[in-house]
């Protein structure tokens, strides 16, 4: 099944951090906190994602301030840091949503990605993923993790899906 087809049904996209929302980065300030960079581009994406009704949820295998107060302001709802093994929140989220996995995309980069790569309907990668990850990817996206690739992965599936021309008469008047 193309990627065309698997993108039709999506309704939650889930999203990885380090390495996708963000360029993979550890920054340290002065005092030993981390900091990350977030590209606004993809931050305006999750706004159009959820103005045309896809859901999204951030499962993440690191534990940061920074990532908490970016996903509030988004208004991501559906935030799991911390964690290593992210199959059973997907589980989680999909009861508590009631959908499929042919109904789900992720986004991802690395191998803690995988087993729920291996599950949604349309995994999707980053263009600085790993090997193995383009292995196991439907969709792969032409920028890098933190460059606006997230924003890519949601203009496709809004595209496919027949959304992205109407949010973008909205902002061109």
């Amino acid at each position: 099944m193309s990627a065309k087809s698997r993108a039709e049904k999506i309704k939650l996209l889930i999203l990885d951090v380090d390495g996708v929302l963000t360029d993979g980065g550890l920054y340290y300030d002065h005092e030993g906190n981390v900091t990350k960079r977030f590209n606004v581009q993809d931050g305006l994406g999750i706004k159009f994602a959820q103005q045309a009704g896809i859901d999204l949820a951030v499962i993440t295998g690191l534990n940061h301030g920074a990532v908490e107060k970016r996903v509030t302001e988004l208004g991501i709802t559906d935030y799991y840091p911390g964690q290593r093994e992210k199959l059973p929140f997907y589980e989680k989220l999909l009861k508590e949503k009631g959908l499929k996995d042919e109904e789900v995309a992720y986004i991802g980069d690395d191998w803690i990605d995988v087993p729920v790569m291996l599950r949604v309907g349309l995994p999707m990668a980053v263009r600085n993923a790993q090997p193995e990850i383009f292995s196991i990817s439907k969709w792969i996206s032409s920028r890098k993790g933190g460059r606006g690739a997230v924003r890519e992965a949601i203009s496709f599936i809004l595209d496919v899906q027949g959304k992205l021309d109407e949010i973008w008469k909205e902002w061109a008047g």
